[in-house]
């Protein structure tokens, strides 16, 4: 039987630990908030003995204060290391919802603390005229344009570098004053990175959008973090050189870089991981790093380079990038196939990776995307799950590939098998899958859409979205499936009305329904959009909780002060 002291000092070490947190976190921190919840009120009765000293001793709050308090602090720190996860809920919340685990709130709420004059002067004088408080401006960089997540606050002040140096100087700045900092760069993410709950400073790396320098024998090139995908390969054209990622319109290398993202090309030419050679990063003391050299290989040191690359803003604001590039190819044909079920062809797209196939792009559109890609564009496409496809290489070659192609989806009850080699008929049967998104909203007008990213082995991927769509069919809501089909990752857009907060919960069931289905089968809550503050609540269940305490050691060790985009990636009730 346990002791009525033993379950008392048992209730004393769970609330011990967060008074002990609460200690930490202050100790951190020059803010005079209260970190902790925990009430010594809420403890149970006295144990006998216990209450008996309390009655006949006039100092119990002297004796607590020199005996029971340093053993509830010894206690705590067993607590430490032996708590369960669910009790490490308050490490690092201090009272706000930021995302973390089993929340739902879709309103990220932050603490607010004023950015001092004596900030705004000192930036001003870095940046003159690239500096605004005009809310307008806060406001649009601190709601991302394409993404349902909103934040109780918005960013003090939006400063727009031109150089390293100046980053520098800025973040030294914040770090100094303790002031929350926002990278921001084409605005295009979904999973609210640039949010800013916490207020404080959005650093726009627009104006640096420099190409750096072009090494067209070494095949790479280095860039400023502000320039598009999209100008830095119109830039690259002449030269019989492109970058092969291909995110959203809009997206920028430095964003790319900080969510790791990939697009269609990714089967064929991997992801932003892949693609990145080297960085420079300014930390949140203002040092700017390099993390490697320009050589193509190398075995030196930790891999800066990937630590820094999906980190999102939260270990240090990224200046120059060095990227990897690739030959123009000579030919491509792109081919488009009608199946019977989503389940058929998901299948030929498993096939066709197993064949061998060094395919470019396979992209797969279920029947409910066709039907809104007629309703927006006037089209009379049949409306049933279909297959877009990119080969590439010699003319020969692409042919050759396109036929065996053919056969394999002939053997999966595909039908109504079309190829294209002309580059006009080309850009129009990719612009299918491009406008694929702005066809949902035209057929759903007024809506927002919360797309999931799942990603799983590509053998379980028939079978997710087999599932997947047996649920969404239910759902009294209009969803699409979009995938590339050819690594696995498949997203569902799901619109919704944003002024009914029924559809709203409707579509975050859906999302949490394919987010632990995808993770059953060893899958991941992202493939390429990143965690920003909608996808911590997923992390401890798909990676464990020692390595988010992992990455918190290495965010605390970078940036002691949680100036970096805090409230981001790591799930707030992980501590160490």
């Amino acid at each position: 039987m346990v002791s009525p002291s033993s379950s008392w000092f048992s209730s004393l070490r769970s609330c011990s630990k967060c008074f002990y947190n609460s200690i930490k976190l202050n100790l951190r921190s020059s803010a005079s908030h209260t970190y902790t919840r925990c009430s010594f009120n809420a403890l149970p009765p006295l144990p006998p003995a216990i209450n008996a000293f309390n009655r006949n001793t006039s100092s119990f709050s002297s004796w607590w204060s020199s005996s029971l308090l340093p053993l509830a602090l010894a206690f705590s720190a067993g607590s430490l290391s032996l708590a369960s996860d669910s009790n490490s809920s308050l490490c690092d919340a201090r009272g706000v919802s930021l995302g973390g685990k089993d929340n739902t709130d879709f309103v990220v709420k932050g603490l607010y603390k004023k950015v001092p004059e004596e900030l705004i002067h000192e930036l001003k004088a870095i940046c003159q005229d690239n500096m605004t408080m005009d809310y307008d401006e806060r406001y649009s960089h601190g709601k991302p344009q394409h993404s349902f997540h909103k934040a109780i606050n918005i960013p003090d002040v939006v400063v727009s570098p031109s150089s390293e140096e100046e980053v520098s100087k800025i973040v030294k700045l914040c770090d100094k004053h303790k002031v929350p900092i926002v990278p921001y760069g084409g605005g295009t993410s979904v999973e609210g990175h640039t949010l800013s709950p916490n207020g404080g400073v959005c650093i726009d790396m627009s104006l640096m959008k420099k190409v750096k320098a072009l090494h067209v024998e070494d095949m790479d090139v280095v860039v400023e973090p502000g320039i598009g995908w999209m100008e830095l390969n119109e830039y690259l054209e002449p030269y019989g050189l492109f970058f092969p990622l291909d995110p959203g319109p809009g997206a920028t290398i430095g964003g790319m870089c900080a969510t790791r993202c990939s697009g269609s090309l990714a089967v064929r030419y991997g992801t932003m991981r892949d693609n990145v050679i080297s960085l420079k990063v300014v930390l949140a003391n203002g040092d700017v790093v390099k993390t490697a050299s320009r050589a193509r290989k190398s075995a030196a040191g930790y891999d800066l380079t990937r630590l820094l690359i999906g980190s999102e803003g939260t270990l240090g604001v990224i200046t120059e990038v060095t990227l990897r590039l690739q030959k123009l190819p000579q030919h491509s044909v792109v081919a488009m196939c009608n199946f019977p079920t989503i389940k058929d062809a998901a299948g030929v797209a498993i096939a066709t990776m197993h064949s061998g196939i060094q395919v470019s792009r396979v992209e797969l559109l279920d029947e409910v995307q066709i039907k809104a890609i007629n309703i927006a564009n006037g089209k009379n496409l049949p409306e049933t799950p279909t297959l877009l496809f990119e080969f590439i290489g010699t003319e020969a070659y692409a042919r050759e590939q396109t036929q065996i192609v053919q056969k394999i989806a002939s053997k999966h009850n595909g039908s109504d098998f079309v190829f294209a080699e002309d580059p006009k008929a080309k850009k129009e049967l990719w612009k299918i899958r491009k406008e694929a998104l702005w066809a949902c909203f035209a057929m759903v007008p007024n809506s927002e859409a919360m797309a999931t990213d799942v990603c799983v082995p590509l053998s379980h991927l028939a079978e997710l979205i087999s599932e997947s769509k047996k649920v969404l069919a239910e759902s009294s809501l209009t969803c699409t499936v979009i995938a590339h089909a050819g690594d696995g990752n498949f997203h569902t857009v799901i619109l919704f009305d944003p002024e009914k907060e029924d559809q709203r919960q409707e579509a975050e069931r859906l999302n949490h329904l394919m987010v632990n289905a995808a993770l059953a089968m060893e899958g991941t809550c992202t493939g390429e959009h990143g965690v920003g503050t909608g996808k911590m609540k997923y992390l401890e269940k798909e990676l464990g909780v020692e390595a988010l305490r992992t990455m918190k050691r290495i965010k605390a060790a970078l940036d002691p002060n949680n100036i970096m985009n805090p409230g981001k990636l790591i799930p707030p009730h992980i501590c160490f």
